[in-house]
């Protein structure tokens, strides 16, 4: 029988979330200790040392804590397991975990292990951070910012009212992105590097990308008008905006992402650096639950 060292977000409802699942956990005879973070790097030290022990690691909360979590546990053949209690949950959403806790519960008592890419990211901030989901450089940033310091906005609802706080005092960025050593010019809005199709709480930024091909999708949005853009937006929920001539989409396996003036990226949730960045996917570094 698996035992379960949960690494909690208090912050997110990891709690109450863990609550839910615990009581199926331990009812099925599994061991689980619970580890509240105070920081995702303390939750990351909190994942290693669970896992030197032999434990299967849970992240209890949403992206943040799942990125910074799964991040530290990237090849070191730990079992890793998700329980969802985040605004966005967007990798949970790219895993097609359950919703249900008797479903969830289940899934993390005897569901086989399964091996998911994670990506590298280095730059003049990250020395070497090891992360799940997509970089993302630019307005999606910037709005994402503005998303973690909403007060009255949950959700969606923060994601949208920070992506039009962003847009509305965006001007296009010269982007210089090198590809598996191929250069390419691109002015606009963003570039994302995704190794998960999803962002933004549940926006499929990158349709076509997998958790386990070895692979980054990288997405170009150049520049157009504003009315253009928010109607581009409207369209990532179901992921038809590839189609537009605005946006490209190329893969590699490291991608360096560099800008003519100072333009923010984030990962997994979290924003707190500025270009250059370079992401390299490591295939197949991460087991998990799903």
């Amino acid at each position: 029988m698996r035992q379960f060292t949960a690494v909690v977000n208090p912050a997110a409802g990891g709690v109450a979330a863990l609550h839910r699942v615990a009581a199926l956990l331990r009812a099925a005879g599994a061991g689980l200790e619970t580890e509240p973070s105070r920081s995702l790097a303390h939750a990351g030290r909190l994942a290693r040392a669970a896992g030197r022990r032999g434990r299967t690691v849970l992240a209890v909360g949403g992206d943040g804590i799942t990125g910074a979590v799964g991040g530290a546990l990237s090849g070191t053949g730990t079992l890793f397991g998700l329980v969802p209690a985040g605004r966005g949950n967007d990798f949970a959403r790219a895993l097609g975990l359950p919703a249900d806790p008797a479903a969830l519960a289940r899934l993390l008592l005897h569901g086989a292990p399964r091996p998911v890419d994670t990506v590298e990211l280095t730059s003049a901030v990250h020395d070497r951070t090891v992360v799940l989901g997509s970089v993302y450089a630019g307005v999606d940033a910037l709005a994402n910012r503005h998303a973690n310091r909403a007060r009255l906005l949950r959700g969606t609802a923060s994601y949208y009212a920070g992506a039009l706080r962003a847009v509305a005092g965006w001007r296009p960025a010269g982007y210089r992105v090198t590809v598996d050593g191929e250069t390419h010019l691109c002015r606009g809005y963003t570039v994302v590097a995704a190794n998960s199709g999803y962002y933004g709480s549940g926006r499929r930024i990158a349709p076509g990308a997998r958790l386990d091909d070895g692979l980054l999708d990288v997405v170009m949005i150049r520049h157009t008008p504003r009315r253009l853009f928010f109607a581009l937006m409207r369209e990532l929920d179901a992921g038809t905006h590839v189609h537009r001539p605005q946006v490209r989409v190329l893969r590699g396996r490291e991608i360096r992402i560099e800008a003519d003036r100072s333009v923010p990226y984030g990962a997994d949730g979290e924003v707190d650096a500025a270009l250059p960045v370079t992401a390299r996917v490591l295939p197949g570094a991460l087991r998990v639950l799903y």
